[in-house]
């Protein structure tokens, strides 16, 4: 599985590498959404991990036109605690979609996302989803 690490800054988009690169994922970093087109075309990855807040409609419909974008599903992060953390409003209507709070996957679970991405169909929250705080959680475990 090669995964695409979108963050705000270079210690950002390098810690989701080193999390997914943990359970097997091959990785490389992009800093900011800007950064992903040309790392796309030279990478070839089988999704997108980009945090939560860069994300807005502009960003998606520009990656939607780049034919190394096109197809690859697009997984929002985030490495805060808020229990409000969703994409932007105006995204709810068209393409719902939630931010995943990072910490609060193990290894288990990180494992699970990154399967549910490798199907035709896109991401699906695997069956047995369960969100637990007081799991030990990958962040930590790294």
């Amino acid at each position: 599985m090669r995964v695409l690490c979108v963050g705000r800054h270079a210690f950002l988009s390098e810690h989701l590498c080193r999390v997914f690169g943990a359970v097997g994922a091959l990785c490389e970093p992009a800093i900011g959404p800007a950064d992903v087109p040309a790392r796309a075309a030279r990478f070839e990855p089988s999704v997108v991990i980009c945090e939560g807040d860069l994300l807005t409609p502009q960003v998606l419909a520009s990656w939607a036109h780049e034919p190394a974008l096109s197809g690859v599903p697009v997984i929002a992060v985030s490495m805060t605690p808020r229990s409000d953390d969703l994409i932007a409003a105006d995204l709810s209507a068209a393409d719902p979609a939630a931010t995943i709070y990072l910490p609060s996957l193990d290894r288990a679970r990180l494992v699970a996302l990154l399967d549910s991405v490798r199907g035709p169909r896109g991401v699906s929250a695997p069956r047995d989803w369960r969100l637990q705080d007081a799991a030990p959680t990958a962040v930590h475990q790294l």
